[in-house]
């Protein structure tokens, strides 16, 4: 198995002179870059699984998306998950241009939570609480709230309704964020992101090798 781990503007100094033994697994993290790419750069004699963990993988918690082309082995399709699931969960995705889709959901997606955390934060010191209480406050709600998606299997919609008391300070503040377009705004972050990660690949293809 050949791990290709780098950023997608470091991945031809990378591939310079790499040679690959026909029959190697290769798996690439080069977020955008197309399996063809890689193909070019090696060989038709690999077999190529383009994957996008996240951070999380850090503490064992990750979740990487993996594509592989139709007609790969299933023995690299078990090796390249073998080596991702030492980081966390894994999921396949039938067509590579989910990928796209996975870097803005999952790839990108911790950075999100930390923003909003960044958000309650300074939101709770605007309100008078001290800046280490406010941050405790948000920080801990965070690492709670996923507690509870992950350990009682109910959808995030059904946590969210049992919190949220009719007429209540949470519903307040839900109100006004749906009314100021909350669900709207996040989509668009997400389609940045992904046309992002598409663009990578684009630019990837048309630098000279």
């Amino acid at each position: 198995v050949l791990v290709i781990a780098v950023k997608p503007q470091q991945l031809r100094r990378a591939l310079a002179g790499l040679l690959a033994d026909a029959g190697t697994t290769v798996v690439s993290i080069a977020a955008g870059v197309r399996i063809a790419s890689l193909r070019a750069a090696l060989g038709d004699a690999c077999d190529y699984v383009r994957c996008m963990p996240n951070t999380p993988a850090l503490f064992g918690a990750g979740i990487s998306g993996l594509y592989a082309p139709s007609g790969t082995p299933e023995a690299a399709r078990q090796r390249a998950e073998r080596v991702l699931s030492a980081a966390g969960q894994t999921c396949w995705v039938a067509d590579e241009a989910a990928l796209d889709a996975v870097t803005a959901v999952s790839g990108s997606g911790p950075a999100y939570f930390f923003q909003v955390v960044e958000w309650m934060q300074a939101a709770g010191e605007a309100l008078g609480l001290p800046a280490a209480t406010a941050a405790l406050l948000a920080q801990q709600t965070l690492i709670g709230a996923a507690r509870m998606v992950q350990d009682t299997g109910l959808p995030p919609a059904e946590l969210r309704r049992q919190v949220t008391s009719p007429n209540g300070t949470t519903e307040a503040a839900l109100r006004r964020l749906q009314s100021d377009g909350g669900a709207q705004i996040f989509a668009a972050a997400l389609q940045a992101a992904a046309d992002r990660s598409r663009a990578l690949g684009d630019e990837f293809e048309q630098t000279p090798g």
